[in-house]
């Protein structure tokens, strides 16, 4: 049987995915701006985990759709690129009845937790799941540019920025 891992840890890591991501902050399970530092993207990384335990043959964008439908509370397909526009984030965050907090940042922590889970599990993110991931980091990167302290933006912006250059290399 094999060993179950909890959280990340680059000693069970996938070789692949050391290769492609040698930063350290990726592999920093107490680093909030990391994609599994956070209290959201550690529980997206175990919930991945759970999934992928369960459904070892189906294509990853089924967890992907799960995670959207189940933290995200909307179709898998709203989850597009019209989520991107800035103006829309804004009137969302403003929005007090909108838990900005829940359906921006937990839905795209977790679906950036479950693509990069896969990678760092098995060495690939499935080409069916980059325009998602990808959906996720850059709705992300728009909102640190609005929600965060400049300084703190600006390191988030630049790991999300590193994630983004993995995603395609990936």
């Amino acid at each position: 049987m094999k060993e179950e891992i909890y959280g990340i840890d680059k000693d069970h890591a996938h070789a692949r995915a050391i290769a492609l991501i040698s930063e350290d902050f990726f592999w920093d399970p107490a680093d909030e701006l990391a994609p599994f530092g956070s209290d959201e993207g550690d529980t997206g990384l175990a919930s991945y985990r759970e999934w992928r335990r369960a459904y070892p043959f189906t294509p990853t964008i089924e967890c992907l759709k799960w995670t959207i439908e189940s933290v995200g509370e909307m179709a898998f397909e709203d989850y597009n690129e019209t989520l991107l526009d800035r103006d829309l984030i804004i009137r969302m965050k403003e929005d007090p009845a909108f838990d900005d907090q829940q359906f921006i940042f937990t839905l795209d922590v977790s679906v950036i937790a479950a693509g990069f889970g896969q990678l760092a599990d098995e060495g690939v993110i499935e080409e069916a799941n980059k325009p998602v991931i990808n959906i996720a980091l850059e709705r992300q990167i728009a909102w640190a540019q609005l929600s965060e302290s400049s300084s703190y933006a600006e390191q988030h912006i630049g790991y999300l920025n590193i994630l983004k250059r993995v995603l395609e290399e990936a």
